[in-house]
């Protein structure tokens, strides 16, 4: 569907090229693709057919490396310098004999074991090379020689490393073996073992024209292939290699560093059946693949120049077909402007013609319209300003909430180290600094809870509220706006004014709305102003008086204040919402809201809202997150109790381990969920203080663990946040019965929600 419509507002000359370009574009890819996959198959064919010609050279050679071994050291025992040693059958005359050997022979290590395989004697050059391994390694070997009376050759592996060993039986007497039923036995087996090195592997990389690796226990240990990084990757290639029962694999195609192989896989003949003895025959095609891509990318170039030549000589001759449309979308844009008085000229009586004589009809019924959406625009274009406005206060709202939670944390730690330093001894002069700081925080406490009750949204709950209380909270978020304007607000409130059934929530800001009105109105006028708040007990009823002396409201206005979205304000500074809300609230609650106003005197609206006592009116009975926000326990003793403190905010964790520690406490602390429950695992806590947002695992993930592995502690933990405002805090704290401390809180505070939390209240 999108790309229809798109189809649809595209040029006339662009739905012509881009088929046709599309088509070229493909073809040259097309073809490209398939000459791209046909030759490279080619290389990797080629480079197969090498490498199975490269195992054959291979495994001719290893046969040949073991009958030149044999021949070269099959006679050894008879040589005078050794026979006569290895005839005495005395150890230390034999290790004397073979000391030599691996240096005049250009090998790497010497055994000599007895007939029952035991080893007599040895020499090696690498005093590191573990040689009861070797042995171990050329056990078949030796056996076989032993059982035979004839040298075997074998490849084995030592560690990581691979060796070519002769294993050569030596007779006693004129050491000549007895076949065929003769009595003559080998007195031991004289092992010669040559380590296989990258000399080895370059050697038979030569030979086989092709790239070898070999290796031992899936390690390299031989190479002819450049650079040591890759050893990783080959070893993998033998490892991941296919078993069969010959132990090789078909060709294959890898990517080692930048460059193209084809990958054979192969064993190495052990008489042991080894399964870790193996080879890579590697055949690079990279040089024909990279001559491949340039030719390519030369056709491509040719290809996209004579593309971008065919589309111009395309797109001219489109050009010349369109010009008459062209000539519609002239007028098109003058009518678009609102110039109704253009007509499209006919000068033919095609399919353009048709369309342009349609067009000026539609062009005559646009005009006859045209005032009638002039005046619609009006409408709309005030009643969106408001509803914008809407929002914006929706949004401003959330962010005033969000501001209002992250200042919690460091309110607390200034509140609460304040008291710590006012209880320290110091210079009166300093105590009454800190003094004034702390009472400027309690103040910023304020404010937050203010924030927070008017940007929290609340369920409709009607419940025992004093609407004195309410009234006295929407003076003090107001405050500062009052201060900064220059108004005195003056309140009369009855003292006796008893508590009332009612939303309390939705009356706060019954009462925010109206203040604000008085202090806009008071701007409006200018020079300072005067609110007086006045509240009176009129039973059966009560009423809420608000007295202001700004700029007043005209009498045509008077009908209409309560009338949504009317507003006298300019457009984007009202929505015209805040006095229908405060109308249809005072409504639900049974009350009435009256206004009196003169202007240039000021305004008066009245509340009168009905007593309902408790009996008469009765919510249905929740149980809800129990708040510790008050209470100073008369003493604080914490000796032999021990209280974990978790919070990711380092300054709060200080500020209460301090107060806890001076009172006897032992505390630990924790900064994240999971450094809390490796402490619960392994020390008991007589109490867990936590906060709920955390890094990684939070307050409420941590409750759940920990209700599993010491439900005992869960009675004594006691959550810390400043998130209240949460549904999801609200339903957890809710359906599991526990104790909350709200930030910012005092340490008199904190100190009674802890005996609170000890004595199991």
């Amino acid at each position: 569907m999108k790309h229809s419509r798109l189809l649809k507002k595209a040029r006339f000359s662009t739905k012509v090229l881009a088929p046709v370009v599309s088509i070229m574009v493909l073809s040259l890819l097309l073809t490209t693709w398939l000459l791209n996959r046909r030759i490279t198959r080619q290389f990797e064919v080629d480079a197969a057919r090498s490498l199975e010609t490269a195992d054959s050279v291979f495994r001719s050679s290893e046969t040949l490396r073991a009958k030149t071994l044999l021949s070269r050291f099959g006679t050894l025992p008879n040589d005078a310098r050794y026979k006569s040693a290895f005839q005495s059958k005395h150890s230390q005359t034999v290790r004397e004999a073979l000391k030599d050997l691996p240096n005049q022979q250009n090998v790497d290590v010497a055994l000599f074991t007895s007939s029952k395989a035991d080893l007599q004697a040895s020499a090696q050059r690498d005093p590191n090379l573990p040689l009861s391994e070797f042995q171990v390694s050329a056990a078949a070997a030796i056996k076989q020689a032993l059982a035979s009376g004839a040298p075997k050759a074998d490849t084995v592996r030592v560690g990581n490393k691979l060796f070519d060993v002769v294993c050569v039986p030596v007779f006693g007497g004129n050491g000549v073996p007895i076949f065929g039923g003769g009595s003559a036995a080998p007195i031991g087996v004289l092992t010669i073992g040559s380590e296989i090195g990258d000399a080895v592997a370059r050697e038979l990389s030569q030979l086989t024209q092709n790239q070898i690796v070999l290796l031992a226990n899936a390690r390299v240990v031989a190479s002819s292939v450049p650079g040591m990084g890759l050893r990783e990757q080959l070893a993998q290639l033998f490892i991941d290699a296919p078993r069969t029962n010959s132990h090789r694999t078909g060709p294959r195609q890898v990517v080692l560093g930048d460059e193209h192989y084809v990958c054979k896989v192969g064993p190495f003949s052990s008489l042991s059946g080894d399964s870790g003895l193996g080879y890579l025959l590697l055949c690079s095609y990279e040089q024909p693949l990279r001559a491949l891509h340039s030719t390519q990318q030369m056709g491509l170039s040719i290809s996209g120049l004579a593309i971008v030549l065919g589309s111009v000589i395309v797109g001219l001759l489109v050009r010349k077909v369109t010009e008459p449309l062209r000539h519609l979308q002239v007028t098109a844009e003058a009518v678009g402007r609102g110039d109704f008085s253009h007509q499209v000229q006919i000068v033919s009586e095609d399919e353009c013609g048709e369309l342009a004589s349609a067009f000026n009809v539609m062009t005559t019924n646009l005009k006859r319209s045209h005032e009638e959406l002039e005046r619609t625009v009006g409408t709309l274009k005030s009643t969106q300003a408001q509803l914008i406005q809407s929002e914006k206060l929706s949004g401003l709202g959330e962010f005033v909430a969000g501001v209002a939670h992250e200042l919690n944390n460091p309110l607390t730690s200034v509140m609460g180290f304040s008291e710590l330093l006012v209880q320290a001894p110091g210079h009166p002069k300093q105590e009454r600094y800190l003094d004034m700081i702390y009472k400027s925080s309690q103040r910023c406490q304020k404010i937050v809870q203010s924030l927070l009750a008017f940007a929290r949204r609340h369920p409709p709950e009607r419940k025992l509220s004093n609407i004195n209380a309410l009234v006295e909270s929407s003076i003090e978020f107001m405050q500062y706006q009052f201060r900064t304007s220059n108004i005195q607000v003056v309140t009369q409130l009855d003292q006796n004014l008893p508590e009332s059934m009612l939303d309390g929530h939705q009356m706060q800001q019954v009462f925010m709305n109206i203040l604000n009105n008085a202090r806009q109105a008071i701007d409006t006028r200018g020079g300072p102003g005067r609110v007086q708040v006045t509240t009176e007990n009129l039973a059966p009823r009560m009423r809420i008086t608000f007295e202001d002396n700004g700029a007043g409201i005209t009498e045509e206005h008077l009908s209409k204040l309560f009338i949504p979205f009317f507003t006298t304000k300019e457009i984007g500074q009202g929505t015209g919402l805040g006095l229908s809300f405060c109308y249809g609230v005072v409504s639900e609650h049974g009350g009435t809201i009256q206004v009196q106003s003169k202007v240039g005197q000021g305004s008066t609206f009245v509340i009168d809202l009905p007593l309902i006592p408790a009996a008469a009116e009765t919510p249905a009975k929740s149980i809800g997150p129990r708040l510790l926000t008050s209470g100073t326990p008369a003493s604080l003793d914490g000796h032999g109790k021990r209280v974990l403190v978790i919070d990711d905010e380092e300054t709060i964790l200080e500020m209460v381990r301090g107060e806890l520690t001076q009172h006897g406490y032992e505390v630990d602390v924790a900064s994240d969920g999971e450094a809390a429950l490796r402490r619960l695992t392994d020390t008991r806590y007589d109490l867990a203080l936590c906060d709920w947002k955390m890094p990684g695992l939070s307050g409420s993930e941590v409750y759940d663990r920990l209700l599993s592995s010491n439900p005992e502690l869960c009675q004594r933990f006691v959550f810390i946040t400043g998130d209240v405002i949460s549904e999801r805090v609200q339903k957890f704290l809710k359906e599991r019965r526990k104790k909350c401390l709200l930030k910012p809180f005092s340490l008199a505070e904190f100190r009674g929600a802890v005996e609170e939390a000890l004595n199991g209240k």
